[in-house]
């Protein structure tokens, strides 16, 4: 049986890997239901809907029926739903299709990392952006497989079969070892109310670096191959490639993750990050060659790295109670703000490009990467302050 490291690592590989498969494919989808930008872009946003209505509740019905069993009943929901993409005709049909794609990525995401963060407690490591290079490393086995897909020349329909499939047989492998089998309600009583985490500054600051990094990584992941294919004049196969150089730069560098956070802290961490994702994002468009366009999102990968998960492990860390406990809400806001614009930059985008061209749009994207340097300085300050106004007694231990 794997440990529940393992299996929590497992569950952000499957994650990651359902994304990939359809992401990568976007060009045929668009070809399949006769989409140009702008109508894609309306089309992308059925997932944003899906992740806005769902992500809200995921937290507390973590809370009320415990990680494990969400974990379990959304990531079938997501297997199943995959193939459903390859059915779809016209954009309307492809929107709906991702509107519960989105929904249950959304129930995922939140349920997958609140039982990371019970790993982390019971190991006392800093080892979230592991976890997400296991999503970075889902990203790149789907982008792959989409790769190879395309270059034999098969329809979406027999590709995401075959992906639901191996997915969910993982899944049933290692669910039974993911941390989080009962609810916390009892819990809660026991420690008494917490207050709203919707009056915390901090929370919100966490928030919004999260939302400027998941427009930037769904905006790489859902419109790299198709800006490669429109603008560089490359084939589907070789587009597709770039969400792979993506995943492989971001999955490597989360590998690093902890010695790196322990050495340079999670503020400075995250600064530059942003940095460095807003010059590769910028060196992709305005550098006219293909070779740029990889090295661009290899940049764009590595800069965008840590800055989902870092900021999951300080939104876990600001809900962290005196007992240990805690955490779900804070976590819950975080991501519910984050993966909407994680699927809501994409459509964004594709209006931006609909209006001037997929240059312009990813060009507006490194800007967003940039205003995440300003966001993590006032994260900073605002969670000095914060401990500063907290008696010593009440302060959680931390490694």
């Amino acid at each position: 049986m794997p440990s529940p490291r393992l299996a929590v690592f497992v569950v952000f590989v499957f994650n990651g890997a359902v994304f990939g498969s359809w992401a990568a494919r976007v060009p045929a989808l668009a070809t399949q239901v006769g989409a140009q930008e702008g109508t894609l872009g309306l089309a992308l946003l059925g997932a944003s809907v899906g992740l806005a209505l769902t992500a809200p509740f995921a937290a507390r019905v973590c809370a009320a029926l415990g990680a494990r069993r969400v974990v379990l009943a959304s990531g079938v929901a997501s297997a199943l739903v995959l193939p459903l993409l390859a059915l779809a005709s016209t954009p309307l049909h492809l929107g709906l299709v991702l509107f519960l794609l989105g929904s249950s990525i959304a129930a995922l995401d939140v349920s997958m990392n609140i039982a990371a963060v019970g790993v982390l407690r019971e190991l006392d490591r800093p080892l979230m952006p592991q976890f997400h290079a296991g999503f970075s490393f889902g990203g790149l086995i789907g982008s792959i497989g989409a790769a190879v897909a395309a270059a034999a020349s098969w329809k979406p329909l027999p590709h995401f079969l075959v992906a639901a499939a191996v997915g969910l047989l993982v899944l049933l492998l290692v669910h039974r070892r993911v941390p989080g089998e009962s609810g916390e309600r009892d819990r809660e009583v026991a420690v008494g109310p917490q207050p709203t985490v919707l009056r915390r500054p901090v929370l919100w600051l966490l928030a919004g670096i999260a939302f400027c990094s998941a427009i930037a990584e769904g905006a790489s992941a859902d419109w790299s191959a198709l800006f490669l294919v429109r603008e560089r004049g490359m084939g589907d196969a070789a587009a597709a490639a770039a969400y792979a150089v993506f995943s492989i730069t971001m999955a490597v560098a989360r590998l690093s993750g902890e010695p790196v956070q322990r050495r340079w802290g999670p503020y400075r961490l995250l600064i530059g990050g942003a940095v460095v994702a807003s010059i590769g994002l910028a060196t992709a468009v305005v550098v006219p060659t293909p070779a740029s366009g990889y090295l661009g999102f290899a940049l764009a990968g590595l800069g965008l790295a840590f800055a989902f998960p870092v900021v999951m492990d300080l939104a876990g860390e600001a809900g962290r109670r005196a007992d240990g406990t805690g955490g779900e809400r804070e976590l819950g806001l975080v991501t519910t703000v984050a993966y909407t614009g994680f699927l809501a930059g994409p459509p964004i985008v594709g209006g931006l490009a609909h209006l001037s061209s997929l240059t312009v749009s990813l060009g507006v994207v490194a800007g967003v990467c940039a205003l995440m340097v300003p966001a993590v300085w006032f994260a900073a300050r605002s969670r000095a302050r914060e401990l500063a106004a907290t008696p010593p007694e009440s302060v959680p231990a931390r490694p």
